[in-house]
């Protein structure tokens, strides 16, 4: 059993049983809807996704993708298209409890990937930020 949920505490949700798969996702709808380069998901049954509290709003996007965040705090929890990703919930990753306990097993959506984010690790990295340069 996996738990997680908003920023705001708002929503809460459970997953029951093992993923189907783990990605992230580079597509150009995604890092709109984010206002991050990539989002990483786990992709879950239907059935195994329950929300144990709150409500969530919904955007009804292109190609019948729907997109289900907190509307207090805006984060985005779950991603949903019956044409793609039939009897499938894409839930976002870093909204799990233990999102390390989900780490990718793929990417997706590789054609429409920020041509920089291929180098991310030749860039200088900082356990926190640095100070002023």
């Amino acid at each position: 059993m996996q738990s997680g949920g908003c920023q705001c505490g708002n929503a809460r949700y459970e997953i029951d049983g093992e993923p189907v798969y783990s990605a992230l996702c580079h597509c150009a709808d995604c890092r709109a809807s984010s206002g991050a380069p990539v989002v990483a998901w786990t992709a879950v049954r239907e059935d195994q996704l329950t929300l144990r509290s709150g409500e969530l709003s919904t955007y009804e996007g292109r190609n019948g993708s729907s997109r289900q965040f907190c509307p207090n705090c805006g984060t985005g929890l779950f991603f949903r298209n019956q044409n793609t990703l039939p009897g499938l919930v894409d839930v976002q990753a870093a909204t799990l409890d233990d999102p390390a306990g989900s780490p990718p097993q793929l990417q997706v959506q590789c054609a429409e990937r920020l041509s920089w984010m291929t180098e991310l690790g030749s860039l200088p990295e900082f356990e926190r930020y640095p100070g002023p340069r």
